[in-house]
């Protein structure tokens, strides 16, 4: 019994970043090398090597996503953002050092501990006064946010990697404040590969659990007619949602 459960898939696997997704370590390594690693700003490299070492470091976000949402974000050009989980805030500086000098994030986390690790490379950037941290569950500040209806269709684009059984209700509320062309980005979306296991008997119960929950958030978001959707095979999977109506 021990063995069979030391070979079964848990959750502290998730984001290990040997191979990604394409399970080919040369290949992912041939990709960081190439594009990801030589357009990472030295301060980038530093929080992700300094997060390396923190609980739950597996949360840190794939360095193959942030030119993806550095890109997105200049391609929109966005002002005003929203992060939905922040952990000690590499995909928060990504988005930080992509926006101009007067573009404005409103962060959300109830673990203010786990940003404050990350809160000296913002200073160091310069970037820190784009940022208004909220430490609380996400879906009190996104209720808020509604109450004004000046926040309705004023955000440009929103990244949520947070707790992956409210990623739906999030994607109400989002739908909501992002405007039309807006874009909203979901982490974890394939959830190691296994969302396309045909038999899950070799994964512990929390990465069932989960596996199951990001099932349906991807069933859920191919059929929203609201929004057009790419499904990218990068990090543990990153699905991109522009609002259309």
């Amino acid at each position: 019994m021990e063995e069979a459960a030391s070979n079964k898939l848990s959750i502290i696997d998730i984001g290990k970043p040997d191979s990604g997704l394409l399970q080919s370590k040369e290949l992912y390594q041939y990709i960081l090398e190439t594009s990801v690693y030589p357009s990472e700003s030295e301060l980038l490299k530093e929080l992700r090597n300094v997060t390396s070492t923190q609980p739950w470091s597996m949360m840190l976000s794939a360095a193959d996503e942030g030119p993806i949402m550095s890109l997105l974000l200049k391609l929109i050009n966005a002002k005003k953002t929203i992060e939905i989980g922040v952990y000690t805030g590499y995909s928060l500086l990504v988005t930080a050092l992509a926006l101009p000098k007067d573009g404005k994030i409103v962060a959300i986390d109830p673990d203010r501990e786990m940003f404050e690790v990350g809160l000296p490379f913002f200073k160091k950037a310069g970037v820190e006064h784009k940022v208004e941290f909220i430490e609380s569950l996400a879906l009190p500040v996104l209720d808020k946010l509604l109450e004004d209806p000046k926040n309705e269709g004023s955000f440009d684009y929103a990244f949520v990697d947070a707790d992956k059984g409210n990623y739906v209700n999030y994607h109400e509320k989002l739908m909501k404040l992002i405007r039309v062309g807006g874009i909203i980005l979901y982490d974890n979306t394939l959830w190691s590969g296994t969302v396309a296991w045909a038999d899950d008997s070799s994964l512990d119960e929390d990465m069932k659990t989960f596996r199951n929950i990001m099932i349906k958030v991807n069933m859920h978001l191919a059929a929203d007619p609201r929004i057009q959707i790419s499904q990218l095979p990068v990090g543990d999977g990153l699905t991109i949602c522009m609002r259309l109506y």
